[in-house]
């Protein structure tokens, strides 16, 4: 009964999703010790508060999605399994441990900065109002105004122990991060297209079909691979891997396009999208710790 519990308390709160984006915001957190020429050791504590503040407010974000969308939940063969949906969880106990989850994650990040306790609320706001209650039903541009709050947790790690965050490296980062969850998604929205359809929601290729969702794609690529000059200003290595990473994802795009009929092409979309943002952030970590460690 403990193990069937925790396992729908997972689904509640996306455990997923909160491991994705521990990575992005522990890769700019090392990054921004590194940058600052800030002491490792004496920002453990910090990196402990980020890791758990960060985690619980997008546990909370997670939990608040699932209640609200329950009805279009039902809809879906991947979703329809949700405690949300099939009541397993009550929907005022998911509520109340949701708002726990968010004051305890703000707690803990305000015991780093106020900058990443405000980031967090804001990440949270985002995923919660624009995306999911205003834009996710209505508008194709809904993966966009979500994209906002899933970038946020680099942000995040750089306030929690850097002065400022207006470093071009952190905006690097965050606006990866933003683009990156076009092509992801998109890919994933055809994957799913007669999911999507089935609950009325206005993903790109359900509204506009898979042509002009592979043309946004390569565009979003092209601004992918653009944005890695941001990070010139701290170093050629990191700027060349992130243009490699990109490009491979661009070619992989084309080529892939004429070879293989639509949801073949998403698959592979999706498989290298995980890749990239493994490898860019795994190359973001070990740059600052090979940096921290010998300068």
């Amino acid at each position: 009964m403990q193990n069937k519990n925790l396992e729908l308390w997972k689904k509640a709160v996306k455990t997923g999703i909160i491991k994705s984006n521990l990575i992005p915001m522990f890769a700019a957190l090392m990054l921004a010790l590194y940058t600052y020429n800030l002491s490792f050791i004496e920002n453990i504590p910090n990196m402990i508060y980020a890791l758990i503040g960060t985690a619980c407010v997008i546990g909370s974000a997670g939990i608040f999605n699932n209640v609200y969308d329950r009805d279009i939940d039902a809809k879906m063969p991947r979703t329809k399994l949700r405690p949300s949906v099939t009541g397993e969880i009550n929907i005022r106990t998911m509520l109340m441990v949701g708002i726990v989850l968010l004051i305890v994650g703000l707690g803990f990040l305000a015991l780093t900065t106020w900058t990443a306790a405000l980031l967090g609320f804001l990440g949270v706001f985002f995923y919660v109002v624009p995306y999911t209650m205003w834009t996710k039903r209505r508008t194709i541009w809904n993966t966009e105004v979500g994209s906002i709050s899933g970038a946020v947790p680099p942000l995040i790690g750089w306030a929690a122990v850097a002065p400022d965050i207006w470093h071009p490296a952190c905006w690097a980062l965050f606006i990866i991060m933003i683009i990156w969850q076009m092509p992801h998604f998109y890919a994933l929205a055809i994957r799913k297209k007669d999911d999507y359809a089935m609950a009325e929601i206005p993903m790109l290729p359900v509204i506009k079909g898979v042509k002009r969702t592979y043309i946004q794609t390569n565009v979003y690529l092209i601004l992918l691979m653009l944005t890695s000059f941001l990070f010139v200003p701290l170093s050629w290595g990191l700027t060349l891997s992130s243009l490699t990473l990109g490009g491979i994802w661009l070619w992989i795009s084309l080529v892939g396009y004429r070879q293989m009929d639509g949801k073949k092409w998403a698959n592979k979309m999706f498989g290298y999208s995980l890749i990239y943002l493994t490898a860019l952030f795994a190359t973001v970590i070990i740059y600052a710790v090979v940096g921290i460690i010998f300068r």
